[in-house]
């Protein structure tokens, strides 16, 4: 069985935020309710998640968010010693922003695909899989 995606944070703030791609994250998440098979994401992608929101959207609307959340077939895994090797790994070696070092190294790990429309990802698309969203 294939191993369930990993969303970065763009991903879940397009789903959230009705953007570009909503309409294939939707799909993912229905997909991942329907075979009790959560999406991945990391605890430091979570924290950029609401860091965005509430810069952009204000801090009502990331309460209404925080409440939804736990619904979502999301699972969320916390800045480990091991996940933090690989996430360092991917900061030293490529251009990117921590967060989303975090997401390419539990792709890595999980052997997943990685769902994003960031194009900061194209640099790291020959060490994981991924999924660009429209």
């Amino acid at each position: 069985m294939a191993a369930s995606p990993v969303l970065d944070s763009y991903a879940l703030l397009t789903f959230l935020r009705g953007e570009a791609g909503e309409a294939q994250v939707a799909a993912l998440l229905e997909k991942a309710s329907v075979r009790d098979l959560p999406l991945q994401m990391t605890e430091v992608n979570y924290a950029e998640v609401k860091y965005i929101v509430v810069r952009k959207d204000g801090a009502e609307r990331w309460q209404e968010i925080a409440r939804e959340l736990p619904a979502l077939p999301i699972e969320f895994h916390p800045a480990d010693r091991r996940l933090s090797e690989l996430a360092g790994d991917f900061k030293a070696r490529f251009k990117m922003s921590l967060a989303d070092a975090f997401a390419a190294a539990l792709a890595r790990s999980r052997k997943a695909e990685l769902v994003t429309a960031d194009r900061e990802f194209k640099s790291v698309e020959g060490e994981i899989k991924i999924l660009w969203l429209k």
